[in-house]
């Protein structure tokens, strides 16, 4: 576990600084949040799980579904918000009468937490899991092992 942890967090680091290109999944090309998730797991896993089809920067909206957590939980190890470790995926729901669908990494826990994500207008970037971001939190994920 602690291995993988590692490995997330090295390959996130690479990460840094590439631009925010909606539904583009390349390090140092562009990527969307998901997009960064996308990467890592190829790049801690290898092949994705699934074809990702394309998406408008508006879905899941229009009809209220939970696209985004419902292939999270289909691909990805649910844990509990408290046992968050660095290297996990986190879900966010940017508002309250909103769909959950943005997602980053946590990079490091303690007083000063921070997550690595893909952020529209700034590109992916480490920020700090300030109390406006960590209350938007709604789910805690872990890459699953390496099958293979």
């Amino acid at each position: 576990m602690v291995r993988k942890q590692a490995l997330i967090l090295q390959e996130l680091q690479g990460w840094l600084g590439t631009p925010y290109v909606h539904q583009a999944s390349q390090k140092g090309a562009g990527c969307d949040c998901l997009g960064l998730v996308r990467g890592v797991w190829r790049a801690v896993l290898g092949q994705e799980p699934v074809s990702v089809p394309p998406y408008t920067s508006d879905w899941s909206e229009t009809d209220g579904q939970e696209a985004l957590w419902q292939a999270a939980k289909a691909h990805l190890i649910a844990k509990p918000l408290e046992a968050k470790q660095p290297g996990d995926i986190l879900l966010f729901r940017m508002r309250s009468d909103a769909v959950a669908k943005h997602l980053g990494f946590l990079a490091s826990a303690g007083p000063a937490p921070s997550f690595i994500h893909a952020y529209s207008g700034h590109g992916v970037v480490e920020s700090s899991l300030s109390t406006p971001w960590e209350r938007r939190i709604v789910a805690c994920f872990e890459l699953p092992e390496r099958t293979s």
